[in-house]
């Protein structure tokens, strides 16, 4: 699933039944959503805090590899019915997350079928799939990602105007974001239950079958080292051709979000400036992902956060086409 990276050495696991979960976690200390959340008011930065920790119960739901898997979708259940049902479950802790989020769906006039998307989203990563073709993973980007910024831009709020314009935003950034996570993350996945998020199709298109794959992750020997640095090259082809859509979404993205907007957006534009960098840093390094670990560094991170803060003043005194070709060379050059 799409979320923002946390300090892992300070995030204490969460209790994970609806019955069970304390009130929202505070993020605000932790690396890339101290930085996404610098620029929201302390209300919506509280609020946004009680999302992501919905949002982070259902995902450690997922990725727990210490809970089998008839256990996760029985919280994932639980977690859905006590969304749908409208009485409180039957030992509710009056100050937990179950009350936070059942209040913010209430404050901000939420779909709560956006929550079940997540929770279904999550669900897809149970057992290890393969996705046929991208329409197939589009599905799951879109209820891991895209329904998470849908989320988000109604607790940012926007003019009424610009409601469509600003969901296209949230759907097209999205689908970057967690393609940027899935080319990332390709051998962490692998190492994580087996998971394979490139597309069949795409795999067969340069020439790398599923045991390829899972090959140069180290879980089996390549035969000769020749075979692995040809497969490597494969690899990286494919992972550029992944990334070149990703690029589409973020275009989309830029185009999408009116320059009235920006100003409500600065902490998605925030992420959208550290991913769309991340994806630009692996480019460079010709996409080693089974080699390093990617993330970039303190300064560059608080470097996306001015390009972003400037990109939001810069939109007042511009025309929108200008103003987006302002954001993208900020990230850019930051």
């Amino acid at each position: 699933m799409s979320l923002p990276a946390t300090n892992a050495q300070t995030a204490p696991p969460l209790p994970l039944h609806p019955d069970k979960v304390g009130p929202a976690a505070d993020f605000s200390g932790q690396s890339n959503l101290a930085l996404s959340f610098l620029c929201l008011s302390a209300e919506k930065r509280a609020d946004m805090n009680v999302f992501y920790t919905f949002c982070r119960v259902v995902d450690d739901i997922a990725d727990s590899p210490e809970i089998p898997a008839e256990e996760k979708q029985s919280l994932l259940d639980a977690w859905k019915n006590a969304l749908t049902n409208h009485a409180l479950t039957a030992a509710p802790v009056s100050s937990g997350l179950l009350p936070q989020v059942r209040a913010l769906i209430d404050k901000y006039r939420l779909p709560v079928a956006h929550f079940l998307e997540i929770i279904a989203g999550c669900g897809m990563d149970l057992q290890p799939q393969l996705y046929a073709d991208f329409d197939a993973l589009r599905a799951y980007c879109y209820r891991v990602a895209s329904v998470v910024g849908l989320v988000s831009i109604e607790i940012f709020g926007y003019n009424a105007g610009h409601a469509e314009a600003c969901r296209r935003y949230a759907v097209e950034l999205g689908q970057a974001l967690q393609l940027t996570n899935i080319i990332r993350d390709v051998a962490k996945d692998l190492a994580n239950g087996g998971r394979i998020y490139l597309p069949v199709r795409d795999l067969g298109r340069f020439g790398i079958s599923v045991e390829d794959l899972r090959a140069l992750a180290g879980a089996k020997s390549v035969r000769t080292q020749g075979a692995r640095e040809d497969m490597t090259l494969r690899l990286r082809r494919l992972l550029e051709f992944e990334a070149d859509r990703a690029e589409t979404h973020y275009r989309a993205a830029v185009a999408a979000l009116p320059a009235a907007e920006r100003r409500h957006m600065v902490a998605a534009e925030i992420m959208r400036a550290v991913y769309h960098r991340l994806l630009r840093q692996m480019r460079h390094d010709q996409f080693q992902v089974m080699e390093k670990n990617y993330r970039l560094s303190k300064g560059q991170k608080l470097r996306t956060v001015a390009a972003a803060a400037l990109a939001a003043r810069f939109q007042r005194r511009n025309s929108p086409a200008t103003t987006a070709r302002a954001a993208t060379d900020a990230v850019t050059e930051s």
